[in-house]
């Protein structure tokens, strides 16, 4: 097997640890002072690893207006991964979340004029059905938590679509730091009103999401630089296995057979996607803005 992909899946299996650590700090603290301790913890990594690039530098910006506007549709998918994670079943989070390709895609052919080929669409709309079978709408109450995946999910193709753009004109130090920047401006500010003292036991829990997330990414990078795109993306979908085996031993949650069926659909329409992907895989920093990496 090849070391990106061995890579991959520790990175991927970080980021879904991590998910659970939000998933056990539960709705008792606001999603904005979790996401405020957890993405201002998470750049601990890559400060202490060399990327040849200066922090100093942070600020000089070749598109400023789609550096920033992608920071603020990634703050906004963060706070809704967050609030879903603490309030709906693991699965149904990660199959939700596996939709943002579909608006990916979308984005790519109304705003980059990509191409798209007949069997992609084909295998997208797979895809969204294998999500409704998970969800079963007017089957199933849906939550709020469930919009709030959803909103995260055109967040998330909007961050995505944006960094194909700017990703090969910008510094790695610009992308990664100023998204944590904000990130801690916009929570730390949003949290004040309901802000709960955390315990030493919940600092220690928010640390390792942290240096979980910002690790992950690292690994990533790694994982990219060493082995093709297109061996590393379909790592991604071990989430969903993490998804069923966590919330099964941790938080109590069995998906029926027809969400299994769902996530199989999802799993296997999704590899099928990203194997048969022509177009350069971009990696956006995973700092917990939903949700591949660099």
């Amino acid at each position: 097997m090849p070391v990106g992909v061995i890579l991959a899946f520790l990175a991927y299996a970080s980021f879904s640890i991590a998910d659970a650590l939000i998933k056990a700090t539960g709705p008792s603290m606001s999603v904005f002072e979790i996401a405020f301790f957890t993405t201002s913890l998470s750049i601990i990594p890559a400060m202490l690893t060399k990327r040849g690039e200066r922090w100093r530098d942070i600020y000089k910006l070749r598109h400023p207006r789609l550096v920033h506007l992608r920071c603020a549709t990634a703050i906004c998918g963060t706070a809704c991964v967050m609030f879903a994670f603490t309030h709906i079943p693991f699965a149904d989070v990660y199959a939700i979340g596996f939709l943002t390709p579909i608006i990916v895609t979308l984005l790519g052919v109304l705003i980059l004029r990509e191409h798209v080929a007949l069997h992609r669409w084909l295998l997208l709309i797979i895809s969204f059905l294998g999500v409704v079978l998970v969800i079963r709408p007017g089957v199933r109450d849906l939550q709020l938590g469930h919009l709030a995946i959803f909103c995260s999910v055109f967040f998330g193709g909007i961050t995505t679509i944006i960094l194909r753009h700017v990703a090969p004109k910008e510094r790695r130090v610009s992308l990664v730091g100023l998204q944590v920047l904000y990130s801690a401006l916009f929570n730390g500010l949003l949290m004040i009103p309901t802000f709960v003292l955390p315990s030493p036991e919940q600092l220690a829990v928010f640390l390792g999401i942290g240096l979980l997330g910002g690790t992950g990414g690292l690994l990533l990078i790694a994982a990219a630089r060493r082995t093709p795109a297109n061996l590393v993306a379909p790592v991604q979908y071990s989430q969903l296995i993490w998804a069923i085996v966590f919330g099964a031993l941790f938080f109590g949650e069995y998906p029926d057979y027809v969400a299994i069926v769902g996530l199989i659909i999802v799993l296997t329409a999704g590899l099928a996607n990203v194997l048969t992907e022509k177009l350069k895989i971009v990696w956006k920093p995973r700092i917990f803005f939903w949700r591949t990496g660099l």
